[in-house]
Formats: structure tokens, C-alpha cells, sequence
């Protein structure tokens, strides 16, 4: 009884490492503020969309981290720079679409939204992604026993949908107050700054 209690504490001390651990290096600013950003300039409902592509980018990188797949990638140098590439430029977009969008109260119902696809596409490009979770889920793996490979698994796509979740709601929060145009203007080139920032200083060594 003594040992099974020992091991029961074990693995609830791992999944409280493991939840840490991806609070801190997925939920920190980088790209996925780009989900706060566009909350902010378009609202919940118009921004569930890309955020769902985001999450399920993400869980798609955290899914070819545990397989292996990152190891064959990491020796194609010129798929890691282009991918940064495409990550960087799609960010730069964003960031004009967000700096550029008119007040919720003013927009047209034609008004072009960000798109699952590019949500999607953006997760998936970021050659920081794979590092971050790579290390994230690293670290849960180490040692002998504890928490199944499934079981990390599940807690770390868990955390990712939980930690985008967040950042959306943070997002709509702002997006209710902007109805004035002014504000609008100022909070969208806020996030516009910040999210092209945050993606300048992931990209250095």
C-alpha cells in the first residue's frame, strides 16, 4: 500500500511538472498571441476559426515531436529556414490585417476574417513550435516509469487547446470595448506591434 501510494504521488507530481512546464513555454508570447490579436480586432465568434486551425496546427506539431518525425526534419536545414520564412511573412500579414481592421461597430458583413487555414498553416510553420514542445515533451519523458506516452499526449493537446483558449478570451475581452473608433484604431496597432515583436524575438538564436 505504502509503494502504491509512494507511485501515485510520483505521477501526480509528473502531471503537475508537465502542466507547468507547457503553461510556461507554449502559453508564453510568441505567434500564439496572434490568437489575443485577432480576438481583439474581430471578436470571439469571427476568430474561433483561426484560433481552431491554431490549435489544431499545434497539436499536429506536438503529434510529429512524440513520433519521431521532428528528428528526420531537423536534418533538412532549408525546410527548417523556409518554413521560418513563410512563418514570418504570414505574421507580417496578420499583423497589416489587424493594424488595418475598422471598428467592430463600422465593419460590412463582407469583411474578409482570418481563416482556419491560415491559423493552421501558421502553427505548422513555426520551426519554434517544434523546439518548444520538443523540450516541453522532453522533459516529461525523461525517467524511468510515470505517466504513459498516451497519457502525455493527452495532457499537453489539453493544455495547447486550454492555453489558445485564454488567449482568445483576453483578445474578445478588448474587442468589447473597442467601439469607438479611436480605440479601435490604437488597441488594433497595439497588437499589430506586439505580435510582429513577439515573432522578431522568437526568431533569434
Amino acid at each position: 500500500m505504502a509503494g502504491q501510494g509512494l507511485l501515485n504521488q510520483q505521477l501526480w507530481q509528473q502531471l503537475l511538472a508537465l502542466v507547468l512546464a507547457s503553461a510556461i513555454v507554449m502559453g508564453s508570447p510568441g505567434p500564439a498571441i496572434s490568437v489575443t490579436a485577432i480576438g481583439a480586432a474581430f471578436g470571439l465568434r469571427d476568430s474561433l476559426r483561426y484560433a481552431s486551425g491554431i490549435v489544431v496546427g499545434t497539436v499536429l506539431v506536438l503529434l510529429v515531436v512524440a513520433t519521431g518525425i521532428m528528428a528526420v526534419l531537423t536534418a533538412l536545414p532549408k525546410l527548417a529556414a523556409l518554413l521560418a520564412v513563410a512563418s514570418a511573412a504570414y505574421i507580417l500579414y496578420l499583423a497589416f490585417k489587424i493594424a488595418t481592421a475598422p471598428p467592430r461597430a463600422a465593419r460590412i458583413g463582407g469583411a474578409a476574417l482570418p481563416t482556419f487555414l491560415g491559423g493552421f498553416l501558421l502553427a505548422v510553420a513555426n520551426p519554434k513550435a517544434y523546439v518548444a514542445i520538443a523540450a516541453v515533451f522532453a522533459g516529461a519523458s525523461s525517467g524511468a516509469g510515470g505517466l504513459a506516452i498516451s497519457a502525455k499526449l493527452a495532457v499537453l493537446a489539453l493544455m495547447i487547446v486550454a492555453i489558445h483558449l485564454l488567449w482568445l478570451l483576453a483578445g474578445a475581452a478588448f474587442a468589447r470595448l473597442l467601439r469607438k473608433p479611436l480605440a479601435s484604431r490604437i488597441i488594433n496597432l497595439v497588437f499589430a506591434v506586439t505580435l510582429v515583436a513577439t515573432a522578431a524575438l522568437a526568431a533569434l538564436p
